[in-house]
């Protein structure tokens, strides 16, 4: 018997079972152009919801049976609007706004920021050493807790729940320094144009220091569970692959770029904070695939450590000098340490302001309310991130906010090679080739 099922976009229509109708965005161009083909081609959505796309990222994916014919990239699901939204805050304010982008890499992109401001103030050479040495120290454990997470997200994805909970629990450790640090687990604002919010008390590199060696057990037991397992190089060897002309032709870098051979690393090409005083190496592999990123990946985590050592070095050396520019019209916010409740102004400054010294009270007030000015100009600053170059474009028109703040975000750029990594491989290859990219969507809808 036939009947007649009622479509609320389509209309009526007679048939003998249920009908379906797929509509949004450009899927009916897309699913147009398959049929035009005249071949017996299936067009699928992967995401934004699907668990295994690491994050709110759509792949529309054009299937010959098991094997992928083409595939496309859907982003802006995760729109924050945080560099339109930094054009209404001051200059400091705007790294509680951009570490939210990248919340696996907050360091990397706060002192990014912050390289750009202070480079169109003038003031880098001003930066006190121990400031640097703060935040080499900071970014190197973040390159190492975003690793981890690849890793971990990236292994859970094959089927390997014990890569993820190896990778969360040694992340932790990381996690635990930077909450004695920072007062928070992530988005932390801690990194300020011109130094950092506060000190790192001699306690918490204590611990840190007492848990290097558990770190260092953690990633070598990735390293033993993944690198000759027979499953995981099964998976992983020839998936994905991109040579160095591609990379160059999409402006790919980080893990991806370096996995072709070539030692493009931002610290040792531009130097910033001082990375040409530290002893590492550039980790490289020639096998243009997702094994050699994730070889690169676990390599670079055991350098991060390395440079880490050097930089607790320093900070035990240097202990009690600023880390903060001196110039107090900059130095915002001004005299933090860790008081009784554990963050917060320390008590001689309160002292000062509330009851010594109108004057200070006045400054402090317009300093964080209004904020200090900037000279009109542009600047831009690229930094290594665990991902590849995060670069930052600000513009000020001599006010007290930037006009315009404009982030290179290296997940954004590196997910133009999802298709031509995914075309022609098998549907299962694609969680593997974005597993290797490691995208982060806030960053690339920021």
């Amino acid at each position: 018997m036939t009947t007649r099922t009622e479509d609320l976009y389509g209309g009526g229509v007679d048939s003998g079972a249920p009908t379906f109708t797929a509509s949004g965005g450009d899927w009916d161009q897309i699913a147009a152009d398959a049929a035009l083909l005249g071949e017996e081609r299936i067009v699928v959505n992967m995401g934004p919801q699907h668990p295994s796309t690491h994050g709110v990222l759509r792949l529309v994916l054009e299937l010959d049976g098991e094997t992928v014919r083409e595939a496309r990239a859907g982003i802006g699901y995760l729109h924050t609007g945080i560099e339109k939204n930094m054009e209404f805050r001051t200059w400091t304010q705007g790294t509680t706004f951009c570490t939210r982008m990248d919340y696996l890499t907050p360091i990397f992109n706060e002192a990014a920021y912050c390289l750009a401001v202070e480079k169109l103030l003038n003031i880098t050479d001003q930066i006190p050493q121990r400031a640097n040495d703060i935040r080499v120290l900071m970014m190197e454990l973040n390159r190492i807790g975003s690793h981890l997470i690849c890793m971990g997200t990236g292994g859970m994805e094959l089927g390997a729940t014990t890569v993820m909970t190896i990778g969360f629990r040694e992340r932790e450790r990381i996690l635990r320094f930077f909450e004695a640090v920072t007062g928070l687990r992530m988005n932390h604002a801690y990194v300020r144009p011109g130094g950092v919010a506060q000190d790192v008390p001699s306690e918490a590199l204590d611990a840190l220091e007492a848990e290097l060696p558990d770190l260092r057990r953690g990633i070598r037991d990735l390293e033993n569970l993944l690198l000759e397992n027979p499953v995981f190089k099964a998976r992983t060897v020839d998936v994905g692959g991109l040579d160095l002309t591609g990379c160059m032709a999409l402006g790919l870098t980080g893990p991806i770029l370096r996995s072709t051979g070539l030692p493009m690393d931002l610290r040792k090409m531009s130097p910033y904070c001082g990375y040409e005083t530290y002893d590492f190496n550039v980790v490289t592999r020639d096998g243009s695939d997702a094994y050699a990123r994730a070889c690169i990946r676990i390599e670079e985590m055991w350098e991060s450590l390395k440079i880490a050592e050097q930089a607790i070095a320093r900070l035990r050396a240097s202990e009690g000098e600023p880390v903060m520019v001196a110039d107090k019209k900059i130095a915002w916010p001004a005299q933090l340490s860790v008081g009784s409740d554990g963050q917060g102004n320390s008590l001689d400054h309160i002292r000062e302001i509330m009851g010594e010294s109108m004057e200070s009270l006045i400054h402090h007030f317009k300093l964080v309310t209004e904020g200090f000015r900037v000279p009109p100009g542009q600047a831009y600053v690229g930094i290594e991130s665990p991902k590849g170059e995060l670069g930052v474009h600000v513009v000020s028109d001599g006010g007290t906010r930037p006009f315009r703040a404009h982030f290179r975000d290296p997940s954004f750029h590196n997910l133009q090679g999802a298709s031509v990594m995914a075309e022609g491989g098998l549907v299962a290859d694609i969680i593997v080739a974005v597993a290797s990219i490691d995208p982060v969507m806030g960053g690339v809808d920021r």
